[in-house]
Order: structure tokens, then C-alpha cells, then sequence
């Protein structure tokens, strides 16, 4: 991926967003920006702000989101090239993050004490990420993701528990 073309690319369809939608945004496209966490290293970020930020961030950060899946779109990334771009506003990922964290220590001390999974709640590939990432030190838990689509979360498991096998994927010829 050209990141500069990429970045360029971004930039007119969010010009043209911002201008037609009549939206009250600012942003700021960094190409090779310094890692925004351990866990995620963007090749090109984009970072909102302006009185119409609140829209970005309504809804947990639906609209947010949605224009980044876009910008994969228009750039026709793979989905395993889709941590190469971060979209941003008000620090809001940073935040999310924490919360993310803060969940999967307290799962971890929910399935310690009853031995039983934890399934957390649907998210994003890149959220399930986070989750398996901070929980990959605990040796005596196991995480898997399960489910399909947009029902897909992440599980968290005792190390020894025995999950029943899942049914092979029939494919129709």
C-alpha cells in the first residue's frame, strides 16, 4: 500500500464528507504516526475534532467506525490489512482500550472464582484483539472468538476446561 496516496485518498472522501454534509469537523491524517499503544501501530491515522465530534462518538463511536470501514473500502484493504488504519476522536480509542483492559481483568477473576467461561459481548476484530492480547499472560485461562459476523465475541475459558467440538462448515457446491 502507497501511504501517501492512501492518505491522499482519504482525505478527498472526507473533504467531501465534511463539505456536503454540512458537518463542523476537523481532522488531521498522520501517515506513520508513533505507535498509539502497544497493541496498535496505524500506518496512517486520522484524528477528529470540532463541535460536530459528538455525532462521531454517539452510539459508541457507531459513526466513527463506520467511516473508518469506509476508508478500507475506498482503499480496497484486505480485512488483514485493516489495523494499517486508525480513525480517531477525542481520544476516544485510548479510552475504549482501558475499558477493554478493565473487562478482561474482571473476567479473568469471574472465571478464576466459578470456573466457568466468560463470554464477553459482540464487537470488532480489532476489539476481540485487544481482548486475547491482554488476556495472552494469563496461562491459567484460554480465550477463543466464537460466533459469526457481527455476533462474533470473544470467550474466555479455565486453561483445562473442555469445550465441545464445533460442527464441521457444510458448504454448498
Amino acid at each position: 500500500m502507497d501511504k501517501v496516496a492512501a492518505a491522499n485518498r482519504i482525505n478527498e472522501f472526507l473533504q467531501t464528507l465534511v463539505s456536503k454534509g454540512g458537518l463542523h469537523l476537523k481532522y488531521r491524517i498522520v501517515v506513520d504516526p508513533p505507535p498509539q499503544s502497544e497493541w496498535e501501530k496505524p500506518e496512517i491515522f486520522v484524528d477528529f475534532s470540532g463541535p460536530d465530534s459528538v455525532l462521531l462518538l454517539d452510539r459508541g463511536a457507531e459513526l466513527l467506525r463506520a467511516l473508518e470501514l469506509l476508508a478500507y473500502e475506498i482503499l480496497h484493504l484486505p480485512s488483514a490489512e485493516h489495523e494499517k488504519i486508525m480513525f480517531d476522536c477525542r481520544n476516544q480509542r485510548a479510552a475504549r482500550l482501558q475499558e477493554l483492559r478493565m473487562a478482561a481483568d474482571v473476567a479473568a477473576e469471574k472465571v478464576r472464582q466459578t470456573g466457568t467461561p466468560y463470554q464477553f459481548a459482540p464487537m470488532s476484530s480489532r476489539e476481540r484483539r485487544v481482548l486475547h492480547l491482554a488476556l495472552r499472560d494469563q496461562t491459567d485461562l484460554k480465550t477463543e472468538s466464537d460466533g459469526e459476523g457481527f455476533n462474533r465475541c470473544v470467550v474466555l475459558y479455565p486453561a483445562d476446561y473442555k469445550t465441545a467440538p464445533k460442527p464441521a462448515r457444510r458448504t454448498v457446491p
